[in-house]
């Protein structure tokens, strides 16, 4: 492992000796809109013609490099990973209001440790750095490729409907991009802006393509892929290829008022469950003079009941009766340079948050990367985050410190992974460069957990609590 340490303390030293000229960011918030493909744009004008929508489409490229580190407390299994790899995606000038796009990327595992075995001690396997690659197959590292974007788009003035292969950005499905590629769907989805200061979406999606998988799911067969962790009796979830979801509905509705603006959401899984929120950001400005500090306010509700029937073997997702409530909230400050807020989650104990992992992140103001609150109920979550930004340099530097109050880890009809409580510290530095660098941008983030009371149970250890991570990221975008 002393060599793995050397490694990786060499791959810091490089990212700060490069570090003094100017990120972007890898990771979105939602519902911003998806923007991974980040290359040369156009802005684009009706050719009316097949051919020569294709001689003046867009072609954009994306390298990706991504080194992980997991040191988990001893004598629990380390882990390290290298990944790179890279696509290409081609979208036509539009014509007749149509266009079509396509793009694809490749993953190779570079070197890493034997990402296949298990723990010794626990008999779990590893869970961070085998999302770089497949998941269903760890043996795989050559043999990585996807086909992430295959779809055929119509534009009306200032909105568009696309149908196929895309990536979007919701509070349920989402890019999650921690990892080498991001998950990506497959339907129509609506994108209507005719309204002023009002957008709305609406989807139809029937495939999804999890992060960390190569492959095309249905719905059903898209749960379970990243665990399935424990039923409300204890006892291990048998859910994965028995749910007979085939779609999901989703609608969205955002509008912009002077100061901040208000989302709505409804997500309906066919069979499943139906999820409702709503979202309200303030911006707020203290002074006459809109460019000087605002104060920032959030509040986020949610609202689930399932759509499921009855299982006498406790082999479902979700529970015919269930029902659960979150409600999020922020507060904070922005001087453009600098932003600060303090963030609150609680989930009821009503019973579990629900969504599958393996279509997104968390939502809430509380979410730190390489942790989550779904798949529990009664949480009390806090989150501290401060940002600064050097424009200049093109360099931002952002912390987070969390404590986050889980039900025990016996509490099995609110703790479905059988996670502790734990304190969470997260230090990311990004950085754009310029010059003959152009379109390069890194980042390095490093990631602390630690349980808030001692624990003996190291199944509840082992890549959960007391542990850190190391993660560096370059993406150049051409």
């Amino acid at each position: 492992m002393e060599r793995i340490q050397y490694f990786t303390l060499l791959l810091v030293v490089v990212i700060v000796i490069f570090w003094a000229k100017a990120i972007s960011a890898q990771h979105q918030e939602v519902p911003e809109k998806p923007a991974m493909w980040k290359g040369k744009a156009k802005i684009y004008y009706d050719t009316g013609a097949l051919a020569k929508a294709f001689q003046e489409g867009t072609l954009q490229g994306h390298f990706r490099y991504f080194y992980m580190n997991t040191n988990n407390s001893k004598p629990l299994t380390d882990f390290f990973a290298n990944g790179a790899g890279g696509g290409i995606r081609y979208e036509t000038a539009p014509t007749h209001g149509f266009q079509f796009a396509v793009s694809g990327f490749f993953i190779f595992n570079v070197y890493s440790a034997d990402l296949g075995v298990v723990d010794s001690i626990t008999g779990l396997k590893n869970r961070y750095e085998l999302g770089l690659f497949d998941l269903e197959d760890p043996e795989n590292k050559r043999d990585l490729d996807r086909l992430e974007e295959f779809y055929l788009k119509y534009n009306l003035k200032e909105s568009h409907l696309t149908f196929g292969r895309q990536l979007i950005n919701t509070p349920y499905i989402n890019l999650q991009d921690g990892r080498m590629r991001p998950t990506g769907v497959e339907g129509a989805w609506l994108q209507w802006n005719e309204w002023k200061n009002t957008e709305l979406n609406v989807g139809y999606l029937y495939s999804i393509s999890p992060r960390s998988t190569v492959e095309w799911y249905g719905i059903g067969e898209s749960i379970g892929l990243y665990g399935q962790g424990l039923n409300a009796q204890g006892k291990p979830s048998g859910y994965i290829n028995k749910i007979e979801s085939k779609y999901i509905l989703n609608l969205g509705v955002h509008h912009k008022f002077k100061y901040g603006n208000i989302h709505l959401w409804n997500f309906y899984v066919d069979r499943l469950f139906n999820t409702s929120s709503i979202q309200t950001d303030f911006n707020i400005p203290l002074a006459k003079n809109l460019n000087e500090p605002h104060l920032l306010l959030g509040i986020q509700a949610y609202y689930q009941v399932s759509d499921s029937k009855d299982d006498p073997n406790h082999q479902l997702y979700i529970d015919s009766d269930h029902k659960s409530h979150v409600a999020s909230f922020k507060l904070g400050h922005d001087n453009k340079r600098r932003r600060f807020s303090i963030n609150y989650t609680r989930i009821s104990k009503s019973n579990r948050y629900l969504m599958p992992r393996e279509w997104g992140r968390d939502p809430f103001y509380t979410f730190l990367s390489r942790e989550r609150n779904e798949g529990y109920g009664d949480v009390h979550a806090w989150l501290g985050k401060y940002t600064y930004k050097v424009p200049k340099y093109h360099t931002s530097i952002a912390t987070g410190a969390g404590y986050y109050k889980l039900p025990e880890i016996q509490n099995y009809r609110l703790n479905k992974y059988g996670m502790p409580s734990y304190y969470q510290f997260n230090l990311d530095l990004r950085h754009e460069f310029l010059g003959v660098f152009r379109g390069l941008e890194g980042q390095l983030l490093l990631v602390a957990k630690r349980a808030v009371d001692p624990i003996e149970n190291q199944r509840a250890i082992f890549n959960k609590v007391n542990m850190f991570q190391t993660n560096v990221v370059l993406n150049y975008h051409f």
